[in-house]
This record gives C-alpha cells, sequence and structure tokens, in this order.
C-alpha cells in the first residue's frame, strides 16, 4: 500500500507542509515519481528564482487540499483486497480499476480549481511561462508536445475522469519541476495537450487540472 512521503512546496520566502507515511506491499509498486520525495532530501534550487510573499502564500492555498485529497487516497486504498505476490497483470490491472472507481464515485461532484485553488493557478502559470520564456523554453515546449499532441478538450478529459489509456505520460523537464510545489509520490504532474494536470498514479485518475497552462 503506498503512502505519501510528503508535499512541500520550494520556497525561499516561506516554508510549507510535508506529509509522511509508510509503505507496505499490498499494492504493485508506482512508477517512478516525477520528483524525487522531498523528505530527507536538499532543497532543490528554484529554477525562477525566489517567490515573493505573496505568491508564496497563493501556492501555500494548495496545501490543505492536496493533504485532504492524500488522506482520501489511503482512507480508499486500504479497502481494496491485497494482491498476491505473485499477482497476474489481470489481477494488478482488476486492483487498480476497483481503485479508480472508488475515487471517482467518491469525488463524482470535484470540480476544476478543488487541488489547484484560484489563487495558486494564476502564480504557476507565470512560472510556467518564466519557464518556457527562458533560453531553452521553444526546445522544452516542443519535447512536450512532441509526446503529446493531443486536444484535452477533443479527447473530452476533465476532473476526476481517467487518464486516457491511448495517451502516453509525458515526461516532465526538470526544469519544470524545479519551478512547480512538490507532491508526494502518488500524485505527479504531467501535461496532456497545453493542460497541467495532477496525476493520481495509483488511481489513474485526473486529480485537477489547469487548463492554457503552457504558454502560447
Amino acid at each position: 500500500m503506498s503512502a505519501i512521503r510528503g508535499v512541500v512546496v520550494g520556497l525561499v520566502a516561506a516554508s510549507v507542509l510535508a506529509l509522511g507515511g509508510c509503505k507496505g506491499n499490498d499494492t504493485p509498486p508506482p512508477p517512478p515519481a516525477t520528483a524525487a520525495s522531498p523528505v530527507g532530501a536538499p532543497a532543490n534550487e528554484r529554477v525562477v528564482g525566489p517567490l515573493s510573499p505573496e505568491d508564496a502564500r497563493a501556492l501555500a492555498t494548495m496545501n490543505d487540499r492536496l493533504r485532504e485529497y492524500v488522506d482520501l487516497h489511503l482512507k480508499l486504498e486500504r479497502t481494496l483486497p491485497s494482491l498476491p505476490k505473485d499477482a497476474t497483470p489481470q489481477q494488478i490491472d482488476k486492483n487498480q480499476r476497483a481503485f479508480e472507481k472508488l475515487m471517482r464515485d467518491t469525488r463524482k461532484t470535484a470540480k476544476p480549481g478543488e487541488l489547484f485553488t484560484a489563487e495558486a493557478q494564476p502564480v504557476i502559470k507565470r512560472l510556467l511561462a518564466t519557464v518556457f520564456g527562458g533560453p531553452d523554453g521553444k526546445q522544452l515546449k516542443a519535447s512536450i508536445m512532441d509526446e503529446n499532441p493531443v486536444d484535452p478538450v477533443a479527447l473530452k478529459i476533465g476532473v476526476n475522469s481517467r487518464y486516457p489509456d491511448t495517451v502516453p505520460l509525458t515526461s516532465i523537464p526538470p526544469q519544470v519541476l524545479q519551478t512547480l510545489p512538490k507532491l508526494s509520490e502518488d500524485l505527479e504532474y504531467r501535461f496532456i495537450g497545453d493542460w497541467l494536470i495532477l496525476f493520481d498514479v495509483h488511481a489513474h485518475v485526473i486529480a485537477d487540472y489547469i487548463d492554457d497552462a503552457l504558454p502560447k
């Protein structure tokens, strides 16, 4: 069973919350996280420099929302039957889809902005614009769009929907990870087209998104 090792916003002006937990062997190991766990790790140097106190406070509004999501994730995951050590791919897939259904049913009224708060979204967009407006910005954006040249609207995806099985998971440039708030191993940043999403690794669902996150 997966556990959260931390939700930390890398800030110079302000420190934010970290979550701890433990890991069991009930479920198969998750895919590699998009960023190393912040627990015990040295602080990353921000690509775009220190945040203003106002921006730090805006990003910190995500903390309680992320913690509540993580708590729900863990609570529901504990209700799943334990997988055998020699679980087949079919058993693993069935377990994952059962978890997906639990998360989607429990969050059936979820709306955009519940995790990416209204206060944090403009700051995140501005930080991304700074990264992609830098010397390597065009190359970084091209690498993302080459992996994922899709239209999220045409795919009819949204908050609490399953991540499309036909859409590969994009790589997230380290410059982006060093700019955004850090996440636990159960949530990852991904791009679908120009949307930035929070991807629940084990439930395989889109926990929240910011549309038009990639600058034009």
